[in-house]
């Protein structure tokens, strides 16, 4: 079984989600990594797998996420969910998850770890999270990438 995937992201401001990305490509050259700033439309209808992957921004993946799935997300694909955030909550994938779910797909799965986080007031503070995501974290982020992907026989 040759499972392809595409992960769509926005990382933007301190390249956290995109140090992540880039780890889980390493692990897995053959997955497509699309930048929706650069990328707005991408036919995803050859990939059986489809992530998406931001900083969170006031409890929320970048909109550019959001219109990129409503434009792109292809019916009966797997989606997935990855994000670095200031502080960490449940409830981030809420969003992702219903428009997965609209369009027939199988939510299977997110990780969220730290990020720095100089986004709206927080910059007056100096951030918080200078160091993340860690090293740790970004092992943790391949290993979990791992776990979902399903093993050649």
């Amino acid at each position: 079984m040759n499972t392809k995937t595409a992960i769509a992201y926005y990382s933007a401001h301190h390249g956290n989600t995109k140090r992540v990305l880039d780890a889980i490509k390493q692990e897995d050259l053959s997955i497509q990594l699309i930048d929706v700033t650069r990328t707005p439309i991408f036919d995803l209808s050859e990939y059986d797998r489809i992530g998406v992957a931001s900083g969170i921004y006031y409890s929320s993946f970048a909109q550019q996420i959001y219109q990129f799935l409503e434009n792109n997300l292809p019916d009966h694909k797997q989606v997935f969910a990855i994000y670095t955030a200031g502080i960490l909550k449940k409830g981030y994938t809420r969003d992702i998850r219903i428009i997965a779910e609209h369009n027939k797909c199988e939510f299977i799965g997110e990780y969220g770890c730290k990020g720095y986080d100089t986004f709206g007031p927080l910059k007056f503070l100096g951030g918080i999270n200078m160091n993340h995501p860690t090293q740790e974290e970004i092992i943790k982020a391949t290993l979990w990438y791992r776990s979902i992907t399903p093993q050649e026989e």
